[in-house]
C-alpha cells in the first residue's frame, strides 16, 4: 500500500467511526446503511449491525414459544449485546472485524 492509500484508508475511517459505532445500536443500524454508503468503513460495520438487528427480530419471534422462548430471548439479547459491544470496540480501534457468521451473510447485502 503506498501512503497516500494508507492516508486515504486512515481518514475514511476516521470520517466513518461515528456511523460505525450507531451501527450496532439496533435500528441505528440504518443510519449508516442510508447516510454514510459512500464510506467504506461505516458501511462494512452497518451491514453487520443490520443482520444482527435481524437476528434479535427472529429471537423477538421466538420469544413467544412458552417457557423455551425466554430462553432463547435472554441467550440472544446476552449475545447480541456481546457481540454488539465488541464490535463497538473494534469500531473504535478502527477494525475492519470481520463477525463469524454474520460477515459471511453480511457480505451478500447490497442497499
Amino acid at each position: 500500500m503506498s501512503d497516500q492509500e494508507v492516508i486515504n484508508v486512515d481518514k475514511e475511517v476516521h470520517e466513518g467511526k461515528l456511523f460505525a459505532i450507531l451501527a450496532y445500536i439496533p435500528i441505528l443500524c440504518f443510519a449508516p446503511l442510508f447516510l454514510k454508503k459512500d464510506n467504506r468503513f461505516a458501511y462494512f460495520h452497518a451491514k453487520q449491525g443490520l443482520i444482527l438487528l435481524i437476528g434479535e427480530v427472529l429471537a423477538a419471534v421466538f420469544s413467544v414459544i412458552p417457557f423455551f422462548g425466554v430462553i432463547i430471548q435472554f441467550a440472544a439479547i446476552v449475545m447480541f449485546s456481546l457481540v454488539s459491544v465488541w464490535g463497538i470496540i473494534q469500531v473504535l480501534m478502527g477494525q475492519y472485524w470481520k463477525m463469524p457468521y454474520v460477515y459471511n451473510i453480511a457480505e451478500k447485502i447490497n442497499i
